[in-house]
């Protein structure tokens, strides 16, 4: 069951102490409250993350390549300060991340898409990222232009809208995601299964 705005609001106004849902900096819970609606607000933060395009010819997730190598031959991580632009031309990709640093408790989860008004301008953040329970850090967001026209994103501007929902079942251990307790976004590590490393065995 999805949380309205005015039961998180009650979440944050009255942490539980043992297993706290954090937002810091927080929303304005009085605004919140009344707001009617059933997601909270988040900014956009300071760093992006983008690839080098001229230093690859393709991906490929089936290597196995070491992570830390990957980002550091792979990527570009620019920082942003308050008051300067972020220039996302058409066709770009960027990874970015909220400002809000975000803790959730055992029992709930949640999902990030973008705000509204930015999609019909072209700018589309990941359908649904999915947030796990005990999760703990700033959140990536996956940003795409799909507008024909370039986009100016501002650190500390609202871009994305975050989705609360209680889970089910006994309360969760903490989240060991490698994206856990991120400040800045990261390319990330792709696990290859045994199924398909099976699959993709040439016969």
């Amino acid at each position: 069951m999805i949380l309205k705005a005015d039961v998180v609001a009650s979440y944050l106004e009255e942490p539980d102490s043992t297993d706290p849902l954090v937002i810091t900096p927080s929303p304005d819970i009085e605004v919140l409250r009344g707001s009617g609606a059933a997601s909270v607000d988040l900014r956009l933060g300071t760093w992006f993350l983008s690839l080098r395009h001229a230093k690859m010819t393709c991906i490929d997730v089936t290597k196995g390549e070491d992570y830390h190598e990957a980002s550091e031959k792979f990527t570009k991580s620019s920082y942003i300060p308050f008051g300067q632009d972020f220039i996302l031309h058409p066709g770009s990709f960027v990874l970015g991340i909220t400002l809000e640093w975000i803790r959730l408790p055992g029992l709930l989860s949640g999902f990030v898409i973008g705000k509204s008004s930015w999609g019909r301008r072209g700018l589309v953040i990941a359908t649904a990222t999915g947030v796990h329970p005990r999760f703990t850090g700033c959140l990536t967001l996956e940003i795409t232009n799909l507008g024909h026209i370039p986009l100016k994103l501002k650190p500390g501007m609202l871009i994305c809208q975050l989705f609360l929902e209680e889970v089910r079942g006994s309360a969760s251990e903490s989240d060991l995601s490698q994206f856990n307790a991120r400040r800045k976004p990261v390319l990330g590590k792709m696990n290859i299964d045994d199924f398909s490393k099976m699959l993709s065995e040439e016969i």
